[in-house]
Order: C-alpha cells, then sequence, then structure tokens
C-alpha cells in the first residue's frame, strides 16, 4: 500500500519591519532638478497624537545653493537643535505653515484633517511647486506631481526640513496656550497623554483645545459632568435640609 505524503504545514507569513537609515539625503530633488523639474517641495505634519492643539503641517522648497547643515528628522534632533535649523531654514527656503484645528480634527478624523493640513501648507507656497514629497502612505491633493514617502523625514531632505518647521511652530503654538489656559502644562508635555496631563484632565476637565472625540478627552468629559452632577445634587439636598 502506497501512502502519500502528508503535506508540509503552510509557513506563517511574517512582516517584515522597515527600517529607515539616515541621515536624509538631497538625492531625489537633485534627480528631479537635473530633469528640469523645479520647484520641488517637501512636507510634513507635526501633533497627529496629542489629546490638545491642533495638527500642524509644513511645507518647504529647499534653496539647492543654500541648504543648512544638519537637517534631519526632527525628532531626533535636540530642542535647541530644531530651533537654531528653524531660524536657517526660515532664512534660506520658501516655506509655508498649516493648521488644522481640534474642531476640524473631531469633524473630519485626525487622518483627513492631517491630509487637509499639508495639502493647505502646500497650496500656501510663495511658488508653486511642480513636485510634492509628503512623508507616509498618504499623497494628499494638489496640483503637482505627488509622490508619498514612507519614512520620509529620514530619508527626504526636504521632508526633514518640513518637519522641523512643524514641530518647531507646533511646540511654540502650545506655549502661548499654556498661557492661555494654565494647569494642563501644555508648554511641557505639548498636549501629548501623559500622566500629568491627564491627571490635569480629570481635575480641570477638557478645555477649549482639546479633542474632545479622543478617548482620554471623553472620559474626562464625562467624569467632571459626573461629579458636578453630584455637586449639584449634594447643593439641593443640603438647600432643602435647611429649609425644613
Amino acid at each position: 500500500m502506497i501512502r502519500s505524503a502528508k503535506p508540509a504545514p503552510a509557513k506563517k507569513a511574517v512582516a517584515k519591519k522597515v527600517v529607515i537609515a539616515g541621515p536624509p539625503s538631497f538625492k531625489r530633488e537633485r534627480a528631479l532638478l537635473k530633469q528640469g523639474i523645479w520647484p520641488v517641495a517637501g512636507c510634513d505634519e507635526a501633533g497627529r497624537g496629542p489629546l490638545a492643539g491642533p495638527v500642524v503641517a509644513a511645507a518647504v522648497i529647499l534653496d539647492p545653493k543654500r541648504i543648512p547643515k544638519g537637517l534631519d528628522d526632527s525628532k531626533k534632533l535636540t530642542e535647541a537643535r530644531r530651533e537654531a535649523l528653524f531660524e536657517e531654514i526660515c532664512a534660506t527656503s520658501s516655506f509655508a505653515v498649516a493648521y488644522a484645528s481640534p474642531a476640524r480634527i473631531d469633524r473630519d478624523n485626525i487622518l483627513r484633517a492631517s491630509l487637509w493640513a499639508l495639502a493647505r501648507a502646500v497650496a500656501s507656497l510663495p511658488e508653486e511647486p511642480k513636485h510634492v514629497f509628503v512623508d507616509g502612505r498618504d499623497k494628499i491633493e494638489t496640483g503637482a506631481a505627488c509622490e508619498a514617502v514612507i519614512g520620509g523625514d529620514a530619508q527626504v531632505l526636504s521632508i526633514a526640513a518640513a518637519s522641523i518647521i512643524a514641530k518647531v511652530s507646533r511646540d511654540r503654538l502650545m506655549c502661548r496656550l499654556a498661557e492661555e489656559c494654565p494647569g494642563y502644562g501644555f508648554e511641557v508635555h505639548k498636549g501629548y497623554g501623559v500622566p500629568q496631563h491627564l491627571k490635569a484632565l480629570n481635575e480641570l476637565g477638557p478645555s477649549v483645545h482639546h479633542r474632545s472625540l479622543f478617548a482620554p478627552v471623553a472620559a474626562a468629559r464625562i467624569w467632571r459632568e459626573s461629579i458636578v452632577a453630584e455637586a449639584e445634587i449634594a447643593a439641593v439636598q443640603a438647600s432643602l435640609d435647611l429649609s425644613a
């Protein structure tokens, strides 16, 4: 009797982690420049994850003859280095910044609001680009050719420059909001959901600058409403007892 061999068990597909090596270069922009395609813009955003404040998007067209040295993904730079490079980029490049408010984020969701801000930043540039590099998986609506680059801030120099403009612009804005709404610590954590921020949310309730549909903010609002309701009930009961 001939027995058929059992089929080998199927191997499970293992997802490969994409590792982006830095630092970013001007290689892609230079290739387009050699083809006569210019201006070329890079764009990136800052602030998708925080519980408060806007998403800030930036678009940058670097001057090939005056590229600041040391450009890199903003997350890899110290605050002091980001600030210094921010000033250099502003002095040597064309750039624009756009903001998607918490209200827009609540209405459209964080992804759509971010893509809207990126497109708005590109449209606000002082010169219209012929090609746009955008960080991430998603292209944006623009009149130019658009290329999405995963890990773009670690690969494409103009995207890295945009990441610095977006990050510094947002950090400065959050420091101003901290003066307007003291107690939350915006100047420290820039709106991210760190323990200090979550504690303040429960104690103070959400501000007008919070993203009301983000889970921790919604939970804090319900918590505060329940405390206020209990206090009102207690006040009514106390008044009834006094009038009895």
